[in-house]
Protein backbone atom coordinates (compact mmCIF):
# COMPACT_ATOMS: atom_id res chain seq x y z
CA UNK A 1 0.00 0.00 0.00
CA UNK A 2 3.24 2.31 -0.62
CA UNK A 3 1.48 5.96 -0.58
CA UNK A 4 -1.92 5.36 0.11
CA UNK A 5 -2.52 7.85 3.21
CA UNK A 6 -2.33 6.43 6.33
CA UNK A 7 -4.63 8.41 7.96
CA UNK A 8 -7.47 6.91 5.38
CA UNK A 9 -6.28 3.53 6.23
CA UNK A 10 -6.82 3.99 10.38
CA UNK A 11 -10.03 5.59 9.15
CA UNK A 12 -11.59 2.49 7.61
CA UNK A 13 -9.79 0.30 10.73
CA UNK A 14 -11.68 2.54 12.73
CA UNK A 15 -15.20 2.10 10.87
CA UNK A 16 -14.90 -1.36 10.55
CA UNK A 17 -14.49 -2.19 13.91
CA UNK A 18 -17.15 0.66 14.65
CA UNK A 19 -19.80 1.75 12.86
CA UNK A 20 -19.84 -1.06 10.54
CA UNK A 21 -19.97 -3.59 13.58
CA UNK A 22 -23.00 -2.01 14.34
CA UNK A 23 -24.51 -1.92 11.48
CA UNK A 24 -23.22 -4.12 9.28
CA UNK A 25 -27.01 -6.35 8.91
CA UNK A 26 -28.05 -2.71 7.11
CA UNK A 27 -25.17 -2.71 5.32
CA UNK A 28 -25.07 -5.94 3.71
CA UNK A 29 -29.11 -5.51 3.33
CA UNK A 30 -27.60 -2.52 0.67
CA UNK A 31 -25.67 -4.17 -0.72
CA UNK A 32 -27.59 -7.01 -1.55
CA UNK A 33 -31.29 -4.99 -2.17
CA UNK A 34 -30.20 -1.77 -3.44
CA UNK A 35 -30.42 1.67 -2.04
CA UNK A 36 -33.81 3.63 -1.82
CA UNK A 37 -32.86 7.22 -0.66
CA UNK A 38 -35.89 9.21 -0.68
CA UNK A 39 -33.63 12.64 -0.12
CA UNK A 40 -31.04 13.42 -2.62
CA UNK A 41 -28.77 16.38 -1.12
CA UNK A 42 -26.84 18.66 -3.43
CA UNK A 43 -24.02 20.10 -1.42
CA UNK A 44 -20.52 21.91 -1.74
CA UNK A 45 -17.77 19.75 -1.91
CA UNK A 46 -15.96 22.27 0.98
CA UNK A 47 -14.92 19.01 3.33
CA UNK A 48 -16.13 21.14 5.88
CA UNK A 49 -19.90 20.65 4.97
CA UNK A 50 -20.50 17.27 4.85
CA UNK A 51 -24.12 16.47 4.23
CA UNK A 52 -24.12 13.04 5.79
CA UNK A 53 -22.02 15.11 9.58
CA UNK A 54 -24.81 17.56 9.01
CA UNK A 55 -27.70 15.31 9.51
CA UNK A 56 -26.36 12.73 11.14
CA UNK A 57 -27.11 9.98 8.50
CA UNK A 58 -26.90 6.51 8.08
CA UNK A 59 -25.62 4.52 5.09
CA UNK A 60 -28.11 4.60 2.37
CA UNK A 61 -30.64 7.22 3.94
CA UNK A 62 -28.79 10.46 1.31
CA UNK A 63 -28.44 10.22 -1.97
CA UNK A 64 -25.39 13.26 -2.06
CA UNK A 65 -24.04 14.98 -4.83
CA UNK A 66 -21.51 17.34 -4.61
CA UNK A 67 -19.66 20.07 -6.68
CA UNK A 68 -17.97 22.96 -6.22
CA UNK A 69 -20.18 25.56 -4.57
CA UNK A 70 -23.68 23.61 -4.94
CA UNK A 71 -24.56 24.33 -8.02
CA UNK A 72 -27.05 23.10 -10.32
CA UNK A 73 -27.03 24.32 -14.25
CA UNK A 74 -29.80 24.50 -16.20
CA UNK A 75 -31.26 21.60 -18.27
CA UNK A 76 -29.35 21.12 -21.67
CA UNK A 77 -29.97 18.00 -23.36
CA UNK A 78 -27.23 18.27 -26.08
CA UNK A 79 -23.62 16.70 -26.36
CA UNK A 80 -21.76 17.58 -23.78
CA UNK A 81 -21.04 15.87 -20.48
CA UNK A 82 -23.32 16.52 -17.50
CA UNK A 83 -22.15 14.95 -14.25
CA UNK A 84 -24.43 16.84 -12.03
CA UNK A 85 -27.22 16.89 -14.25
CA UNK A 86 -26.89 12.89 -14.49
CA UNK A 87 -27.13 12.27 -10.77
CA UNK A 88 -29.64 14.10 -10.84
CA UNK A 89 -31.95 12.47 -13.75
CA UNK A 90 -30.75 9.39 -12.13
CA UNK A 91 -32.07 10.28 -8.42
CA UNK A 92 -35.18 11.45 -9.77
CA UNK A 93 -35.53 9.16 -12.52
CA UNK A 94 -33.80 5.97 -11.32
CA UNK A 95 -34.37 5.85 -7.50
CA UNK A 96 -37.73 8.07 -7.38
CA UNK A 97 -35.88 10.41 -4.75
CA UNK A 98 -39.13 12.49 -2.80
CA UNK A 99 -37.04 15.35 -1.79
CA UNK A 100 -34.03 17.34 -3.32
CA UNK A 101 -32.23 19.48 -0.50
CA UNK A 102 -29.58 22.36 -2.35
CA UNK A 103 -27.63 23.03 0.60
CA UNK A 104 -24.67 25.76 0.19
CA UNK A 105 -22.96 26.68 3.37
CA UNK A 106 -20.72 29.78 4.44
CA UNK A 107 -17.37 30.49 3.99
CA UNK A 108 -17.92 29.11 0.17
CA UNK A 109 -14.55 29.07 -1.63
CA UNK A 110 -16.33 29.42 -5.24
CA UNK A 111 -18.92 31.84 -4.26
CA UNK A 112 -15.97 33.82 -2.88
CA UNK A 113 -14.24 33.39 -6.04
CA UNK A 114 -17.31 34.31 -7.76
CA UNK A 115 -17.89 37.88 -5.99
CA UNK A 116 -13.37 38.72 -6.28
CA UNK A 117 -11.91 40.40 -8.81
CA UNK A 118 -10.84 38.17 -11.99
CA UNK A 119 -8.29 36.15 -10.76
CA UNK A 120 -5.59 34.04 -12.69
CA UNK A 121 -6.73 30.30 -13.50
CA UNK A 122 -5.20 27.76 -11.43
CA UNK A 123 -5.00 25.86 -14.39
CA UNK A 124 -5.06 26.69 -18.31
CA UNK A 125 -7.95 24.73 -18.55
CA UNK A 126 -9.81 27.06 -16.01
CA UNK A 127 -12.77 24.71 -15.15
CA UNK A 128 -13.81 26.40 -11.88
CA UNK A 129 -13.92 29.50 -13.92
CA UNK A 130 -16.21 27.98 -16.45
CA UNK A 131 -17.97 26.09 -13.57
CA UNK A 132 -18.71 29.56 -11.62
CA UNK A 133 -20.30 31.40 -14.57
CA UNK A 134 -23.54 30.07 -14.53
CA UNK A 135 -24.05 32.47 -12.02
CA UNK A 136 -24.10 34.89 -14.94
CA UNK A 137 -24.04 38.80 -13.73
CA UNK A 138 -25.50 37.87 -10.19
CA UNK A 139 -22.37 38.45 -8.28
CA UNK A 140 -21.63 41.43 -10.41
CA UNK A 141 -24.92 43.00 -9.60
CA UNK A 142 -24.41 42.29 -5.65
CA UNK A 143 -21.27 43.56 -5.91
CA UNK A 144 -22.77 46.67 -6.86
CA UNK A 145 -24.04 47.39 -3.74
CA UNK A 146 -20.92 49.54 -1.73
CA UNK A 147 -22.96 49.45 1.36
CA UNK A 148 -22.88 45.62 2.20
CA UNK A 149 -19.61 44.44 3.74
CA UNK A 150 -17.44 41.72 2.00
CA UNK A 151 -18.86 38.91 4.83
CA UNK A 152 -23.15 40.14 4.18
CA UNK A 153 -22.14 39.89 0.83
CA UNK A 154 -20.28 36.92 0.45
CA UNK A 155 -23.87 35.43 2.78
CA UNK A 156 -26.01 37.39 0.20
CA UNK A 157 -24.48 35.64 -2.63
CA UNK A 158 -24.35 31.87 -1.13
CA UNK A 159 -28.55 32.05 -0.32
CA UNK A 160 -28.31 34.09 -3.69
CA UNK A 161 -27.21 31.02 -5.35
CA UNK A 162 -29.03 28.51 -3.64
CA UNK A 163 -32.39 30.08 -5.13
CA UNK A 164 -30.60 30.34 -8.59
CA UNK A 165 -29.87 26.82 -8.46
CA UNK A 166 -33.26 25.62 -7.31
CA UNK A 167 -34.75 28.14 -10.44
CA UNK A 168 -32.40 26.08 -13.19
CA UNK A 169 -33.13 22.91 -11.01
CA UNK A 170 -37.12 23.17 -12.14
CA UNK A 171 -36.04 23.18 -15.88
CA UNK A 172 -35.91 19.70 -15.71
CA UNK A 173 -38.95 18.72 -17.31
CA UNK A 174 -39.57 15.92 -14.83
CA UNK A 175 -38.51 17.72 -11.72
CA UNK A 176 -41.35 20.13 -12.64
CA UNK A 177 -43.42 17.74 -13.60
CA UNK A 178 -43.03 15.91 -10.27
CA UNK A 179 -43.07 18.71 -8.22
CA UNK A 180 -46.65 19.66 -9.91
CA UNK A 181 -48.16 16.84 -8.90
CA UNK A 182 -46.97 16.79 -5.29
CA UNK A 183 -44.72 13.93 -6.14
CA UNK A 184 -41.45 15.47 -5.76
CA UNK A 185 -40.44 18.67 -3.30
CA UNK A 186 -37.86 20.65 -3.98
CA UNK A 187 -36.10 22.50 -0.85
CA UNK A 188 -33.24 25.15 0.30
CA UNK A 189 -30.73 25.22 2.97
CA UNK A 190 -27.48 26.71 4.12
CA UNK A 191 -25.57 25.62 6.41
CA UNK A 192 -23.28 27.89 8.81
CA UNK A 193 -19.94 26.15 9.28
CA UNK A 194 -19.15 28.29 12.27
CA UNK A 195 -21.79 27.84 14.50
CA UNK A 196 -23.00 24.57 13.25
CA UNK A 197 -26.57 25.83 12.48
CA UNK A 198 -28.74 25.04 9.55
CA UNK A 199 -31.16 27.69 7.81
CA UNK A 200 -33.57 26.16 5.64
CA UNK A 201 -35.59 28.73 2.96
CA UNK A 202 -39.23 29.38 3.16
CA UNK A 203 -41.03 27.80 -0.03
CA UNK A 204 -43.17 30.82 -0.10
CA UNK A 205 -40.81 33.71 0.73
CA UNK A 206 -37.43 32.37 -0.10
CA UNK A 207 -36.04 33.66 3.29
CA UNK A 208 -33.75 31.62 5.13
CA UNK A 209 -35.12 30.93 8.57
CA UNK A 210 -33.40 29.40 11.40
CA UNK A 211 -35.67 26.55 12.66
CA UNK A 212 -36.67 25.79 16.43
CA UNK A 213 -35.48 22.50 17.06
Amino acid sequence: MHGFPNHLLEGHANFMAGRYAREKDRIRDLASLGQTPETMIIACCDSRAAPEMIFDSGPGELFVLRNVANLVPTYQPDGGQHGTSAAIEFAVKGLGIKNIVIMGHGRCGGIRAALGPVAKPLDSGDFIGKWMSMLGELPSQLGQNALLTESERQTAMERISIRNSIRNLRTFPYVAELEAKGELTVHGAWFDISTGELWIMDAQSGDFIRPEL
